[in-house]
């Protein structure tokens, strides 16, 4: 096992894994007390190296290893990795290039939405991965050899997980059903924490423009606070004091005061001054102000049925093929095709997901085929 926590260890690391075509990798963090994750370990294994690298060691710099990140010839492996390239944007605000994310893999070849890693493993590789130390304050020095050992494991099995997807994606032709997924994953807006679209991140509870506004104002207000101070969110105002903040509307601090939920004291500091400024300011132009939320759509009754015999077929189909059914068709998708039919923009109408589903989605609302029984199993027929 080597541990490197000083700055010629990682150069001469990084020097040797640019040459490299991939580079396995996984973070510990801590995120309880702050805004932003404290990076704690970052583990990578090459093909004939693993290594721990310590963040929190004094004087080092992590450059070479962004170099790394950001250098599309070397493929970066990860197990579900939005939450390590979260951190890396935030370190350099860039997003890492060529990701491959064997979560995404995995579902393209028929394991389920969301795949642990351990349950991954143990698909895989028939490897129980010991989980006895996933409780561990990685910020705290020294770290025990087993908690070193465990952290490790997270790219050795990582590096012996990604040749065989390679391998069966190619095989299956699959490797571009992918593609999408991973894109979504290293857009840099999944990554930014923007004060003016926080309220995004809150449920809509009423439709005025007002409270809207209100809502708005009252989230920006709050991000920008926790960006500042690099705190929770919830430990700046919980969600529901928002809320009541949008429906009351307080125009002054007595007003804020009796709000349930607001702090003691809360009145006396300037931040509290400038959240009444805001509000105030956003109420009195709402109609410019207040934000357009995506519209939800609701499902006319008729359709119930109608989406119920879609959703089975693609059950059927999926499991036929191998895919997890996310990565064909969501909700959404199924609605707005039962909705609309051939003139839906579901993304499940084009491509390879059509050749897999939207085919035959948008026959079995045109009565080409239906759904029976034979014995007790669902199967596809076509109608004559």
């Amino acid at each position: 096992m080597i541990i490197i926590d000083n700055q010629e260890e990682l150069n001469s690391f990084c020097n040797k894994s640019s040459k490299k075509p991939f580079i396995c990798i996984d973070t510990e963090f801590m995120r309880e007390s702050t805004f932003f994750s404290i990076l704690c370990l970052i583990q990578i294994a090459t093909d004939d190296t693993e290594v721990v690298i310590d963040p929190l060691a004094k004087d080092i710099n992590l450059a070479p290893l962004i170099n790394i990140l950001l250098d599309s010839n070397v493929t970066k492996v990860f197990h579900a990795a939005r939450q390590d390239i979260e951190i890396f944007y935030h370190i350099c605000g860039e997003v890492p290039k060529n990701i491959f994310d064997t979560q995404i893999a995995a579902m393209a070849l028929g394991f389920r939405e969301s795949i642990g890693y351990s349950s991954l493993v143990k698909g895989r590789l028939n490897i129980n991965i010991d989980k006895g130390e996933r409780f561990t304050d990685w910020s705290r020095r020294p770290l025990t050899k087993n908690q070193l050992k465990y952290a490790l494991a997270d790219v050795t099995h990582l590096r012996d997980l990604y040749p065989g997807l390679v391998k069966e994606l190619t095989e299956k032709n699959r490797s571009s059903w992918i593609k999408e997924e991973t894109n979504q994953l290293t857009d840099k807006k999944l990554y930014s924490f923007e004060p003016e679209n926080a309220w995004e991140r809150l449920k809509i509870r009423n439709p005025k423009v007002s409270y809207l506004a209100a809502l708005k104002a009252a989230a920006a207000w709050r991000e920008k606070r926790a960006i500042e101070k690099n705190i929770p969110r919830r430990r700046v105002l919980k969600d529901e004091i928002l809320y009541n903040i949008a429906q009351q509307k307080p125009k002054n601090l007595q007003s804020l005061m009796k709000l349930r939920g607001i702090p003691r004291g809360f009145e006396s500091s300037k931040s509290a001054e400038d959240l009444i400024e805001l509000i105030n300011t956003a109420v009195a132009n709402a109609e410019i102000y207040a934000p357009n939320p995506p519209k939800v759509k609701h499902m006319p009754p008729n359709l119930g049925p109608t989406v119920e015999m879609l959703k089975t077929l693609l059950r059927l189909r999926t499991e036929y093929v191998g895919i997890a059914p996310k990565l064909v068709a969501t909700s959404n998708d199924i609605v707005d095709i039962a909705a609309f039919g051939e003139k839906s923009k579901a993304k499940a109408l084009t491509g390879w997901r059509k050749e897999i589903y939207g085919t035959e989605a948008i026959d079995m609302l045109n009565g080409r085929i239906g759904l029976c029984l034979e014995g007790r199993e669902v199967v596809v027929r076509k109608i004559n």
